[in-house]
């Protein structure tokens, strides 16, 4: 086992393709095809998965490429310290549910950290996705919640993936609305108040199903949808038409500006919103600082009991 082959190993997890690692790479696809097969050879194990759709990493890969990445990053720290070789980018990446405060955190953790080079990557994306891509390590942590309606198959998805889950914070369910909407002066909601409106969810492409319904609160007998892939366009719904949506109830103001506004929902549903991370894979100095900054985003919202946009 070489470091040479080490690095092969983790450029394929990152592209997810040996095609496309062995262009970045400057080698053949078949040397590199080769390099990893001896590896898995000596290892005993199979890293990825060769499939005709492509290749996936194998739950005896992703063991294997936390080792390996560890390995690379402190032989890197001793090359940089003796030979003056220049680090490469500190990597860190978020698949997250359309939370604002999980960006808000981004931010602050871009605006804080004191880096020459980084390559930082935020993903707002569909909740099977989120659990993919930390499973693969395509992302240091993924953001999402549990309740009542989903915790069993996410609990077992956890279990199954060798992810572990993490609450930040329990909430009831709100709903999100413009400030000049018909319901915005009332201090709470039922569900029979909202059914007239258009209720907007995110889509889940192939795993649409109340177990990763991004909203929290699960509604019957809906007469007017609207379907969206992105949190901007639902801003922009929320914002000019009398919809609304259902999620957290924290909103931050300096991305959002104050045109939307929070009501409880009269409900006793309990949510548990949460990040994810991989078991067998020891979280970075960045990854825990982001986590840091999103704690006290929220501890901060509660305190001072206000939203935070």
């Amino acid at each position: 086992m070489t470091l040479q082959q080490l690095k092969y190993a983790i450029e394929i997890a990152n592209c997810g393709s040996i095609n496309e690692a062995a262009k970045k790479l400057f080698i053949s696809q078949p040397s590199l095809s080769n390099a990893i097969k001896e590896l898995e050879g000596e290892l005993g194990i199979i890293i990825f998965d060769r499939t005709n759709r492509g290749i996936s990493i194998s739950l005896d890969g992703v063991e294997f490429l936390g080792y390996a990445r560890q390995i690379i990053e402190q032989t890197e720290l001793i090359e940089n310290r003796y030979h003056g070789v220049e680090l490469k980018p500190i990597h860190f990446s978020i698949s997250t549910q359309h939370y604002t405060f999980a960006v808000n955190a981004f931010i602050k953790l871009i605006n804080k950290v004191d880096l020459t080079q980084y390559e930082f990557s935020l993903k707002e994306t569909k909740t099977y996705n989120i659990i993919q891509d930390v499973r693969t390590l395509h992302s240091d942590i993924g953001i999402l919640y549990i309740n009542e309606t989903n915790s069993k198959i996410m609990n077992s998805l956890f279990s199954y993936n060798n992810l572990k889950f993490t609450p930040l914070f329990n909430t009831n369910p709100y709903i999100f609305i413009n400030k000049d909407h018909p319901l915005a002066h009332k201090k709470s909601v039922t569900i029979e108040d909202v059914k007239e409106f258009p209720y907007i969810t995110f889509e889940q492409g192939n795993n649409d199903s109340s177990n990763f319904s991004e909203e929290i609160l699960n509604l019957s007998k809906i007469s007017k949808s609207i379907h969206v892939n992105d949190r901007a366009t639902m801003t922009n719904l929320l914002v000019t038409t009398n919809s609304y949506t259902i999620g957290t109830g924290i909103i931050v103001s300096g991305l959002n500006g104050n045109k939307i506004k929070s009501i409880p929902i009269e409900s006793e549903s309990i949510s548990t919103i949460g990040w994810i991370t991989h078991k067998d894979i020891k979280m970075s100095k960045i990854a825990l600082c982001y986590i840091n900054i999103l704690n006290d985003i929220i501890s901060t919202s509660y305190d001072l009991n206000y939203c935070l946009l």
